[in-house]
């Protein structure tokens, strides 16, 4: 499998500290990232601060990371890296969150891939959140997204449930062109467009599709679909 360095830089209006890790393609599992001075995990170095912004920056291809409760496996917070150079910190903030003594910062990089586009997707909906991927999406054609952690479908997965939000980063140089729900019968539910990032055009450097605030009721046998250009 191929590595590469990942970092993160969390902080808030009064300190802020680096995380890093030589980090495997396609996996959660060993990556997770340490500061760079003392080689402590996060929710050891910094138990009970409060945290507003994470720049995560990866070498090429995409990357997605969370803050994870080691316990109890609740992802606390969630999104996307940049390419190394993109990072702003206007752009990362998030929700302000307070650092338990079980955290950890995890990240899952994909490199750019050797045909097709890698893209990766957070589901947010009413049962929880789910980080979503496809590799080597063929160009115009659209492609089932699956659960990274079991290769579930979006109805497998998210079954009952009701949608709010899909945030969609595809590798670096990639357009998402659209991403698609789909029912049991194979009928459209709903189609979103989208595009490129960090580039001449884009938007942002870490989305080529943000939409939230959607009401959509998964069924069985539902699939989330997306369509890139390499």
């Amino acid at each position: 499998m191929s590595t590469q360095t990942v970092t993160a830089t969390i902080s808030n209006a009064r300190i802020g500290k680096v995380f890093t890790a030589t980090a495997t393609d396609d996996q959660w599992g060993s990556n997770t990232l340490k500061d760079t001075l003392s080689s402590q995990q996060i929710g050891i170095l910094l138990p009970g601060t409060p945290v507003t912004h994470v720049q995560t920056q990866y070498a090429g291809g995409c990357v997605a990371w969370r803050i994870q409760n080691a316990a109890t496996l609740v992802q606390q917070r969630f999104g996307f890296g940049v390419k190394d150079g993109l990072a702003c910190y206007g752009s990362e903030a998030i929700a302000p969150y307070t650092i338990n003594p079980n955290d950890i910062v995890s990240v899952y990089p994909q490199p750019v891939a050797p045909a097709g586009t890698n893209v990766l997707a957070w589901v947010v909906t009413s049962k929880g959140v789910e980080l979503f991927e496809t590799k080597g999406a063929v160009d115009g054609s659209a492609t089932d997204m699956l659960t990274v952690v079991n290769d579930q479908s979006l109805g497998d997965s998210m079954f009952n449930s009701t949608l709010s939000s899909i945030h969609v980063q595809a590798q670096d140089g990639a357009s998402v062109d659209s991403i698609e729900i789909i029912d049991n019968s194979g009928g459209t539910v709903l189609t979103i467009a989208g595009g490129v990032r960090g580039e001449a055009g884009s938007t942002s450097n870490m989305y080529n599709l943000r939409v939230d605030g959607l009401g959509v009721a998964i069924g069985k046998g539902f699939s989330l679909k997306v369509t890139t250009t390499a």
